[in-house]
């Protein structure tokens, strides 16, 4: 469960009473790791050791030890839009959106870290608004806040501002949104307001940074940065997740092509080659979204990419048909260091009014499959017909 606290706890009781009458005190061991008081069923740490502590109509000392759990599990979905009051509130799901989470919500709560991509801003109204070269291709997407509790409601502890409707209403919406994040107690990173955070969660540091070639966000094209940023929380972390908003769009390109991309004259980077130099500069694990279809699952030195995790829960002004539509949620175990150990894809499928539902026909999980054979035919995973991701050392 999420925000379960895994401790093995070894109990010295130092001092109790039994009854009224108190027991002699055995010698206590030198430099304890840790002091609780334990009532009830519950623990609670103190920072503090050495001194005798009530419980009721007990005086216990408790010596234990903690131990960092064997295995993290990181759940990760790409693009939510989850409406937009723009132009106007037709975009808008009914009442508070919750119902579009109640098919992945207890798949998402389940991880030890759970990560999304927010695909827009979060205001009530305002904003200065993007100017677009194309405006028969500008879509501008500002949710307003009531939307937002739906994403402590499912679980996520990171989210990405990092992607090419991140500056859709301006300085206002971007500053509006990490606001709100904070008042979620989300982790948020990839705004040029906020590059990067460390979060702890459990007894782990984690290190996020997210990337985009899009204006208020941090540049995909600055690989120096990107180094430089990763190297930092590689240092204070110890696991560090990065992401990032590139690749072209749609269905004609779902593979990986390890070259340049670029879509309606934008840049969107070479994915593949990012990807690794993230990884040689110390990322663990890799995220990636943009293209809005899923592209391939790679193991690059024990570490997990994945190339694009597609649409994930979008209302109103997407393209949900065909690939568009497959919603896949990934579903990681790592090491305590960040290295890959196994995997599952939950295929779910959205629809226009929904939400994503489970997909009895599996098309996420054939879709990352067959691109991830064909673009990685020596790929140290396999991925099964149910999405189970097993991986191999050569």
């Amino acid at each position: 469960m999420k925000n379960a606290l895994p401790i093995l706890i070894g109990i010295l009781i130092v001092s109790c009473k039994v009854g009224k009458q108190v027991t002699s005190t055995p010698d206590i061991l030198p430099t304890p790791p840790e002091v609780v008081t334990i009532e009830k069923d519950s623990i609670y740490l103190i920072t503090q050791t050495g001194d005798t502590l009530s419980t009721l109509d007990e005086e216990v000392e408790v010596s234990i030890t903690r131990l960092l759990p064997d295995t993290v599990s990181i759940a990760a979905v790409g693009d939510i839009m989850m409406g937009t009051n723009f132009p106007n509130e037709s975009y808008l799901p009914k009442d508070t959106g919750r119902y579009l989470w109640k098919g992945v919500r207890n798949v998402l709560r389940q991880a030890d870290i759970t990560f999304g991509n927010l695909e827009g801003t979060i205001l009530n109204d305002g904003g200065e608004q993007k100017e677009c070269n194309n405006p028969k291709l500008c879509y501008l997407f500002r949710s307003p806040e009531f939307l937002a509790e739906n994403f402590r409601e499912s679980g996520f502890d990171l989210m990405s501002l990092a992607n090419n409707h991140a500056n859709d209403f301006g300085e206002e919406g971007r500053l509006n949104t990490q606001r709100v994040m904070d008042s979620l107690g989300i982790a948020h990173a990839g705004s040029v307001d906020q590059p990067y955070i460390i979060k702890k969660i459990g007894h782990l540091k984690i290190g996020f940074c997210a990337f985009a070639p899009n204006r208020g966000t941090m540049s995909i094209h600055q690989s120096d940065n990107i180094k430089a940023t990763i190297q930092h929380l590689d240092s204070l972390s110890d696991i560090v997740i990065a992401s990032f908003h590139a690749g072209a769009e749609g269905a004609k390109n779902q593979h990986v092509t390890r070259k340049r991309e670029f879509y309606y004259g934008e840049d969107r980077g070479n994915v593949y080659e990012m990807a690794h130099q993230m990884i040689d500069h110390g990322a663990d694990v890799v995220l990636g979204h943009g293209p809005h279809v899923v592209r391939a699952i790679e193991v690059y030195n024990k570490k997990i990419i994945a190339y694009s995790l597609g649409n994930f829960l979008t209302y109103g002004r997407f393209n949900l048909r065909g690939p568009a539509g497959e919603a896949p949620l990934l579903e990681i175990k790592t090491t305590v260091d960040g290295d890959f150990l196994e995997g599952q894809i939950h295929a779910f499928r959205q629809s226009y009014s929904l939400g994503p539902r489970n997909d009895p026909q599996l098309s996420a999980i054939k879709s990352i499959q067959r691109l991830s054979l064909d673009d990685f035919p020596n790929n140290p995973i396999t991925i099964d017909d149910l999405g189970r991701i097993a991986y191999f050392e050569n």
